[in-house]
């Protein structure tokens, strides 16, 4: 097995990107990076929360970053608390611990807003010893996964985080054959504009 986790997250900006420490796996890594200087509210973290598991998320937080720091730490804080504590079970079934880890997340959003706060997300945990990727995507830009096929997209298994106190996106799996790429990118990359042009979808996947 040989991936790649690379979560960008680009502004409409072209300056280089800084980049977080790469998170070492069995047979594959994890990285991420961030275009520009940041004004928003988005928040990409990833940690291992048992022997062959690390989960992963990308959300973008509505407002800017001033107005919903708050927002963003209690998001962060709740991925880390419910996935350590969901996912560190070798017999756990992985796509309900992760809607539960979402459905506490999107509890503490709300809490922390104390108002509707719309909170794309997408979160994975990706399982060394399978090859597999647990996701779910609530109301993000899709997930690129690139292998011998093609470039497929991981698209929303539900509405994003924070707008409902009882909603719960689904979990899907995907597979990471040799050789393949998990690309997640905030929505400021797609519509990053230049020259009057948006960037858009298809130019992520090229």
């Amino acid at each position: 097995m040989c991936a790649l986790f690379r979560f960008t997250k680009p502004r409409p900006s072209f300056a280089e990107p800084t980049q977080a420490p790469p998170l070492e796996l069995k047979d594959a890594q994890l990285a991420a990076a961030s275009y520009g200087q940041r004004e928003g509210g988005d928040l990409h973290d990833y940690i291992r929360v048992s022997h062959e598991r690390v989960l992963f998320a990308l959300l973008d937080v509505a407002g800017k970053r001033d107005q919903n720091r708050d927002i963003v730490s209690a998001a962060q804080d709740a991925l880390r608390s419910s996935g350590a504590q969901l996912l560190s079970d070798d017999d756990v079934n992985e796509a309900e611990a992760m809607i539960e880890v979402c459905v506490q997340m999107n509890r503490a959003i709300i809490k922390a807003a104390g108002r509707v706060c719309a909170c794309p997300t997408f979160a994975g945990c990706y399982n060394e010893t399978l090859g597999t990727v647990c996701y779910v995507n609530a109301g993000h830009t899709p997930g690129l996964l690139r292998d011998e096929g093609g470039v497929s997209e991981l698209r929303a298994t539900g509405l994003p985080l924070g707008l409902f106190s009882h909603s719960a996106a689904d979990a899907s799996i995907a597979a990471l054959r040799p050789g393949a790429a998990l690309l997640v990118v905030s929505r400021g990359t797609v519509e990053a504009e230049r020259k009057g042009k948006e960037f858009g979808l298809e130019a992520v996947k090229d």
